[in-house]
């Protein structure tokens, strides 16, 4: 019997016997290799497979760069198929062929992680009754890889399988409403006349405001505007459509991303008018636990009070040893209904999203921070689960009932932590023995079972901006992480999954909290960064959580630790809603649904109607319809959290850059948390503010980029950045209304003879300009 090292060879051989037609291979030859293939081919191997040498390698190129600009693989270097697209996506029509077909691709799509978004063929049919689509618009459509076949009633499928060129074949399910574009700049003096200066930092760009265009705005506002060409001259110019405010105004920045990201901050008409009309609560048909402890425990500026908990010793005998804990989560669904108009609006908006300066809620302030809100001493509806753990932490039973309670405190996260480590205060205290030291006895079990179960554990600091009473920055603080933070969040984690689990056993439809295993590109690139800082991970595969921890530990203590929690967080996938369940990698369980939040989370909503009707506890259950449609709906709300997560980002980048626009020219620490080969991004250490540093102002030498090393090194000296490197940076610019900071490098770069050798082998001759500047050309001389 031959080893099986030996069959693998002789496969190989086969596989490349049969596909070595023609020293040219077409297309979909490469294709049908690559989709054969096991792991991650390479142009080695194409060539390998076809026995293509010498001139002929010259065609392979031109016909692999086609296939990436098709968007048909990842890239020329490895060449990878593309990671399918969901079932159901939103898609942009991009253009119109002269056969009228359209051709779109992926809404959200990062081309600069992702390369070349997937040709997509809308085909459009008969059936289809929806608004009619044209160049331009969203739609919510049913996407299936091309050549994988369609359902025997799909009308026009075999016409669009014959389609060529295309990753994927797409059937409209609805036209999505047009936002109107929402251009936004900052109006400033130039000369005689006035320009709008952009505040997207990845493209700032200036256009010079037409005669008799200003719609009366002044210098310094924020203001929307289009783009207008002369007829005569070509030339581009602006004109303002609209005037926002002063972005220096008082809560005014947050402002700019709520108009940038077209986030709805205004509740229509027909949604105040059923805020009137809404129903009443009562004890009927509810469990009564209004005599039940549960007390809330949240930051101490929280206005709205999703959860309450309570735990104590499990009185049966029959479970000696085990607990009880009760989580009870604002019943939002007996207030709102499938269809009314709260609903929708509460759908279109996704969830609520924070910033310094204010909240943009999912539910208007009447539900969020009243009729919703686990008020103190307040009597409120509630959905409640009640679940039964054993000595070690094992869930035995659980129980979901609709209930009445009254939350018997309102404690902050330091007031909780400080009556548990010995300092109570006068609120605390008569609370210590009875509900405090309880809930801690069970944490520190549960805690013990989520070592074992060891989910993915990254240590990332979260900075919090504190505000003056202008709306500016005063301070950036670290908020100190808390044992009280840690319970609160594994009781909703016990809660989450006793809901997916209770759920799936009924058969009912449910939205899941989805997180997939990171991709073997990323995975790839994670073990060569190790390697470079000198970890090794060995022959770790990286399929479990505790996996990445064990090399995180490694890790503790030494100059790598920050950066390589954040590389290894960049190296996972993003979680996401989804009705079908893949499990959550990085929480490492294989049932998540998200059940404790309502109040600002549409997913939560859902999944309380679900329990609604999976356990008949009354009105406001989830509709027929609802259920028909959780594809799109988790599509919507994972584009809602994604529009609302870069929102919050943008605004916090712009408050920091109008907080340092009065330091240009100071010196920073700072450490490298990117790099490109159009330059470094950098993370001051005090702020955490993040900027740029062009690869031009690098001038001792030529920089080449080794990507998956996270480096950039000299040719001529060996000088390289890293990732994670510590530098000192001088403030060069700041651009407070596009949240862009520019620095120069102060840091001589270090040097690596490893780096230094790879650099030389990769080098080649100059590199382009992009790439480096001239020995000598410093960051004097740029200017």
């Amino acid at each position: 019997m031959s080893p099986p090292r030996q069959k693998d060879t002789m496969k190989l051989k086969e596989k490349r016997a049969d596909v070595a037609r023609s020293k040219t291979p077409t297309k979909d030859d490469i294709l049908k290799f690559i989709r054969s293939s096991t792991g991650n081919i390479g142009r080695r191997e194409i060539a390998r497979a076809f026995d293509i040498k010498g001139s002929d390698r010259i065609d392979l190129k031109r016909i692999l760069k086609e296939l990436a600009a098709d968007g048909l693989i990842a890239d020329t270097r490895r060449l990878v198929k593309k990671e399918a697209l969901a079932n159901v996506a939103v898609i942009v029509v991009k253009t119109q062929d002269r056969e009228g077909d359209l051709i779109c691709a992926p809404l959200n799509w990062n081309e600069d992680e992702d390369g070349a978004p997937p040709r997509i063929l809308l085909n459009v049919t008969r059936r289809y009754e929806g608004a009619a689509i044209g160049v331009g618009d969203h739609v919510l459509a049913r996407i299936r890889e091309a050549g994988r076949g369609a359902d025997a009633d799909d009308e026009g499928a075999e016409a669009a399988e014959d389609a060529s060129g295309f990753a994927y074949l797409a059937s409209p399910i609805k036209r999505l409403p047009r936002e109107r574009a929402r251009q936004l700049g900052i109006l400033r003096k130039s000369g005689s006349g006035f320009v709008v200066e952009s505040i997207d930092k990845k493209d700032l760009k200036e256009w010079p405001v037409a005669d008799g265009e200003m719609d009366g705005a002044e210098e310094g506002e924020l203001v929307r505007f289009e783009t207008l060409r002369d007829s005569r001259t070509n030339r581009p110019s602006a004109r303002v459509t609209e005037r926002i405010g002063h972005p220096k105004a008082e809560k005014a920045v947050s402002l700019i991303a709520i108009h940038n990201h077209g986030l709805r901050d205004v509740f229509g008409e027909d949604v105040l008018v059923e805020l009137e009309r809404l129903p009443e609560a009562t004890m009927s048909h509810r469990e009564d636990l209004t005599r039940v402890p549960l007390i809330t425990i949240d930051p101490f500026d929280a206005k709205d009070h999703d959860d309450a908990v309570w735990a104590a010793p499990d009185t049966d005998s029959a479970n000696e040893g085990g607990s009880v804990v009760i989580v009870a989560i604002a019943d939002v669904s007996f207030y709102i209904r499938p269809g009314s108009a709260l609903d929708e609006e509460a759908l279109l908006r996704g969830n609520s999203v924070y910033f310094p300066d204010r909240v943009v809620p999912m539910l208007p302030e009447k539900l969020s921070n009243g009729l919703c809100s686990l008020r103190e001493n307040e009597l409120r509806p509630c959905l409640a689960v009640r679940i039964t753990f054993d000595r070690d932490g094992k869930k035995v039973a659980q129980r979901f009932s609709r209930a009445m309670m009254r939350s018997a405190a309102k404690l902050s996260y330091q007031e909780a932590q400080a009556a548990i480590d010995g300092n109570p205060n006068a609120r605390t205290k008569p609370l210590l023995e009875p509900i405090l030291k309880p809930l801690w006895a069970v944490y520190e079990v549960l805690k013990e079972a989520r070592n074992r179960r060891a989910p993915l554990d990254l240590d990332l600091p979260e900075r919090k901006i504190v505000l003056d009473e202008r709306g500016l920055v005063l301070k950036v603080i670290i908020p100190e992480r808390l044992e009280a933070h840690r319970l609160i969040e594994e009781f909703m984690i016990q809660a989450n999954v006793a809901t997916a689990e209770a759920l799936e056993a009924r058969k009912s439809p449910l939205i899941y909290r989805v997180h997939d295993a990171p991709s073997s590109e990323k995975l790839v690139a994670l073990s060569e960064f190790l390697a470079s800082i000198g970890v090794n991970a060995g022959k770790t595969s990286f399929n479990r959580p505790g996996q990445f921890n064990r090399v995180l530990t490694k890790a503790i203590g030494t100059e790598h630790e920050e950066i390589l929690n954040e590389v290894v967080l960049r190296s996972q996938a993003q979680a996401e809603y989804r009705p079908g369940n893949i499990g959550h990698f990085g929480l490492n369980l294989r049932r998540y649904a998200h059940f404790t939040s309502p109040i600002r989370r549409y997913a939560d909503l859902v999944v309380h109607r679900a329990l609604v009707s999976a356990f008949g506890l009354g009105e406001g259950g989830l509709s027929d319809a609802e259920k028909t449609k959780l594809d799109a709906i988790a599509e919507a709300i994972s584009q809602s959290e994604r529009k609302a997560m870069s929102a919050e980002r943008e605004t916090v980048d712009r408050l920091i850059a109008m907080h340092l626009a009065e330091r240009v020219g100071e010196t920073f620490k700072a450490r490298v948390s990117g790099v490109t080969r159009f330059g470094l991004f950098v993370k001051l250490l005090d702020t955490g503010a993040d900027g740029f540093v062009p690869m031009a102002t690098l001038g001792r030498d030529f920089y080449k980029h080794l990507e998956n090393l996270h480096a950039i090194v000299g040719e001529r000296t060996g000088e390289s950045f890293r990732l994670g490197d510590r530098v000192d940076v001088k403030l060069v610019e700041a651009n407070p209304a596009a949240g862009a900071l520019r620095f120069d490098m102060v840091s001589d770069g270090k040097f690596s003879a490893a780096l230094a050798k790879v650099g030389r082998k990769r080098g080649g001759g100059k590199p382009p300009r992009a790439e480096g500047r001239k020995p000598g050309k410093g960051a004097k001389g740029r200017r």
